[in-house]
């Protein structure tokens, strides 16, 4: 019986996952996205091509690959129909190489509209909602009030999708929202029933069992995450996260897989921090160096299309990721991003209010003041992106990855420089 691999973000999202599990993917017969939505935008860049997906597990490029979207997820037939369509020029098999679990929760229309009334209702508070309906989504499912992929197979779907569009219009009622400045809903219902129909042309399938019987065949699975650790709804730097569990327990959950059936979980950062929305970040820019970083690394969300907030990397934070998920190894990526930089700078620790100096994540972020403590880096000024192999690697920036490794107790084995798959040294 063969093992599951994890691979997931030890950040606030954005860490460049979409790239390496299209890089990875080739070791693998599946590949199970096991949460998040159409809030996520993983970017793939290979053969001169770009490619934004935002439920469709990376893998979807391998042929012989198995992509399955876990019900761990919440899905959007609309935005699913989309990215199938800008998808089909590629010859790709969906009928042999996509699969969607019964049990993911559908994204109605008025999820989209109730996450921007209660967005609107927060004023000065906004959490910086991707507006896609994720949070009213996963509301319903712990509700108990949700409707699932297979309900859409079900000769009632229809009065059932009435009564919990009502439910969510008298929500937006009460919060005094009015959506028709924004949104038009018999448009966006047209558009949901001809994705429904859409949907049920593909493998709608118990991906539990699925899962569990591929193991019995010996294949090896990647289960892919979305957004990143920070933004968990338990461990992340709430209340500005996401509503599911982006660690390595969301696996568990997410897919119907037993925890001693996970072998590696591999842990993706970025050689510096960047954040998308509101909320606490200690190592935050907000000066020339900070805009330095955004437009090199060209930091706008894949999303939303917002400007990413850029800083230093952040080892207590990244520390901390690290602990929760049991991370066995980890990939950096956009190393080349710093290639300019006469200095790097890495924050060690946390000075608290109080004046206590700390390397742990604080319970909370909000509402106090933490002053990062640096330590800082020669730059290598040396393009990494022609870099082949790990002999290539300038003095500098192998000083800087033997001091993340000996601090973080784990070893780096994979380090992207360029945005495309090729751009990619093993270590």
């Amino acid at each position: 019986m063969k093992n599951i691999d994890v691979l997931l973000g030890l950040q606030w999202g954005d860490e460049g996952k979409g790239k390496v599990v299209d890089f990875l993917a080739s070791h693998y017969q599946v590949v199970a996205r096991f949460q998040g939505g159409p809030n996520a935008g993983h970017t793939l860049e290979f053969e001169g091509n770009k490619h934004v997906l935002h439920q469709i597990p990376s893998g979807i490029f391998r042929n012989d690959v198995q992509n399955i979207i876990g019900n761990g997820v919440v899905l959007d037939a609309i935005i699913f129909k989309k990215e199938i369509e800008n998808l089909q020029k590629y010859n790709i098999n969906f009928s042999q190489n996509l699969f969607i679990s019964k049990k993911a929760q559908l994204i109605l229309p008025t999820h989209r509209l109730l996450d921007a009334a209660q967005e609107n209702a927060k004023g000065k508070d906004k959490i910086g909602s991707t507006l896609k309906g994720i949070s009213p989504t996963y509301t319903d499912k712990i509700a108990r009030n949700g409707l699932r992929v297979a309900d859409i197979l079900a000769k009632d779907f229809s009065e059932k999708y009435e009564n919990l569009k009502q439910k969510h219009l008298s929500m937006i009622s009460f919060l005094a929202y009015d959506y028709t400045k924004n949104y038009d809903l018999v448009a966006l219902e047209a558009e949901f029933w001809q994705a429904i129909a859409f949907l049920k042309t593909f493998n709608l399938v118990d991906s539990e069992y699925m899962l569990n019987d591929a193991l019995k065949e010996g294949k090896n699975i990647l289960a892919e995450g979305a957004q990143g650790t920070l933004l968990d709804i338990d461990f992340g730097s709430y209340p500005f996260v996401t509503s599911s569990s982006t660690t390595a327990a969301g696996a568990c959950t997410g897919l119907g897989i037993a925890p001693n059936k996970i072998k590696d979980v591999f842990g993706i950062f970025k050689a510096y921090c960047t954040r998308v929305g509101a909320g606490a970040f200690p190592t935050e820019l907000e000066d020339a160096t900070g805009e330095k970083i955004r437009t090199i690394g060209r930091e706008v969300g894949a999303t939303t299309g917002r400007q990413r907030r850029c800083g230093w990397l952040d080892l207590p934070a990244l520390k901390y990721a690290i602990m929760l998920n049991g991370v066995t190894q980890l990939f950096m990526m956009k190393a080349d991003v710093l290639d300019d930089f006469e200095e790097i700078k890495v924050c060690t620790h946390y000075q608290l209010e109080d004046g206590t100096m700390t390397e742990k994540m604080p319970h909370s972020l909000q509402n106090q003041t933490i002053i990062p403590i640096y330590k800082t880096f020669k730059g290598w000024n040396t393009p990494l992106t022609a870099l082949k192999n790990i002999n290539e690697i300038p003095t500098e920036f192998a000083d800087y990855i033997d001091f993340l490794e000996k601090n973080l107790q784990t070893p780096i084995k994979l380090i992207s420089v360029g945005p495309d798959r090729e751009q990619t040294i093993e270590l």
